[in-house]
């Protein structure tokens, strides 16, 4: 699906980009990771967290490499891409260990190089490997993925799918005052800027409304909708769908035409050179995604993130190339989709996340008809926030997490300072996946609404040595996560 979002022109630049790139890393060989996931899944977290742990020597009992000792060092090099910005990951780990808040969202595309040193298994990879590998991590919000599909689309139908969303019983109310101002709206009108600019604002509104916490959809197209940057205010953000279109093209002169010259041009200006510059050099990618936010918000935002995924996964380019082909086009041969904040749940309830989290991509790989890459799942928290232990109610002992909530959190009439640990019961997740899969009644039947109670807690307090080096940051299953993207280029 993914070769219908290019022409030919746009492949013979992707051709001649790949070339350039490999001929300058004939002799270093390199790994470009994108990382990605919808709005707070964690991608800065789990970017810092995996760099801290590689460059500190952190517990990575299932990443082989590590765990073998045949890592001899991992530090970071300047990034190959002078014009995109740098991951701060200095500035982040400072928030995350020193002052023991959550660094900022990911809210452009940025970049870093790591680059391992380390001693292949065999002798005969010993002989023929270089012992180096530059990892290129490419940090880029979901909401930017979302866009690509709209390359196959034309404006006639972005806006009939549009209008088919905003009519889900989810939207509706969060829909209201974009569908009151859509049907006064008579697209074959003359066009009217003052008119484009009011439609793009309130559509826009809707789209962010959708976002929060309670609602927690994901499929939200356009994605500079939601994080603008320096095109904020241009014509090629200047437009929103129209109902009821008499045809394909629009009148020359109308508010359809308007409307449909700059949904193109957004296309054209915005998501194809997105596409073209990182999206079609990745090797490997993770997709994050907070499936927990959607398992409270009810199964309208857990079939949200079923299609947001199915749409995330008909964008990249999968695949096993060949000494040839791998010379002209970079194909992604692993995708792991790992749900966050595991350290929210029990241990008990991990597998089951997990096994929730599986049946949601095995759902999403068969409607997005997906093959070519190896696709696993995994749930984990980059960074561990809490601790677990046990408490006694009545004669029941009850497993909790152990953690320091956020200021201005609450659990029933008490609200936390940001300075108090406390120990709280999150709730099991069903032993069986396909129960949050159910129709509402039969859901019901078998779990609780909210599934976790919901304690956001700050990052936690990390030891030092005796010298004041601080030690790597606790997490779950990160080491899963690095042996599967990277573990086989360090063998």
């Amino acid at each position: 699906m993914a070769t219908s979002l290019t022409t030919f022109t746009d492949e013979a630049l992707i051709a001649f980009d790949t070339l350039a790139e490999r001929a300058t890393g004939l002799f270093s060989p390199t790994l470009r990771l994108g990382v990605t996931g919808l709005s707070r899944a964690g991608k800065t977290v789990f970017i810092s967290a995996f760099v801290h742990n590689l460059i500190h020597g952190g517990r990575l009992p299932l990443f082989e490499a590590q765990k073998s000792g045949r890592i001899a060092r991992a530090f970071l090099e300047e990034q190959p891409d002078d014009a995109v910005p740098r991951f701060q990951y200095e500035d982040h780990i400072g928030a995350l260990v020193d002052d023991r808040v959550w660094p900022d969202s990911t809210r452009a595309i940025s970049e870093l190089r790591l680059t391992i040193e380390y001693e292949s298994a065999s002798a005969w990879g010993r002989l023929l490997s270089s012992g180096r590998l530059s990892v290129d991590i490419v940090d880029y919000p979901g909401e930017w993925l979302l866009d690509l599909p709209l390359l196959g689309k034309s404006y006639a139908e972005f806006s009939h799918e549009a209008f088919e969303l905003v009519h889900l019983p989810v939207r509706e109310e969060l829909s209201a005052e974009w569908r009151e101002l859509a049907a006064t709206v008579d697209a074959s009108a003359p066009a009217d800027e003052t008119l484009a600019r009011r439609l793009a604002e309130v559509f826009a509104g809707y789209l962010r409304a959708c976002k929060q916490d309670q609602r927690a959809l994901s499929t939200l197209p356009p994605g500079r909708f939601l994080m603008p940057g320096d095109l904020d205010g241009s014509p090629a953000l200047t437009f929103a769908p129209l109902p009821k279109l008499a045809g394909d093209r629009g009148r020359p002169g109308s508010l359809h035409a308007m409307m449909e010259r700059r949904y193109e041009a957004y296309k054209t200006h915005v998501i194809k050179p997105f596409f073209r510059e990182h999206v079609a050099r990745l090797d490997r990618q993770i997709v994050l995604i907070d499936a927990l936010q959607a398992l409270n918000a009810g199964p309208d935002a857990l079939v949200d993130l079923e299609r947001a995924l199915t749409e995330i996964l008909s964008c990249f380019r999968p695949g096993r190339g060949n000494l040839l082909s791998d010379l002209f086009s970079h194909r992604i041969g692993r995708i792991l989709i790992a749900a966050t904040k595991a350290d929210h749940l029990h241990h008990e309830s991990h597998d089951r996340l997990q096994a929730i989290v599986r049946r949601l991509a095995d759902r999403a790989i068969a409607r997005a008809n997906f093959s070519g890459a190896d696709v696993d799942v995994l749930a984990m928290a980059a960074v561990r926030a809490t601790r677990e232990g046990t408490v006694k109610q009545g004669r029941e002992t009850l497993p909790v997490i152990i953690g320091t909530p956020l200021k201005g959190e609450t659990i029933g009439n008490e609200t936390f300072d940001g300075e108090t640990e406390t120990a709280v019961f999150p709730g099991d997740l069903p032993e069986k996946p396909g129960a949050v899969f159910a129709p509402p009644k039969e859901r019901a039947k078998v779990m609780d609404d909210p599934l976790i109670r919901f304690v956001r807690f700050r990052p936690p307090r990390i030891e030092r040595t005796s010298e004041g080096v601080s030690l790597s940051l606790p997490h779950i299953r990160l080491d899963r996560a690095l042996q599967f993207l990277v573990g086989d280029r360090l063998a």
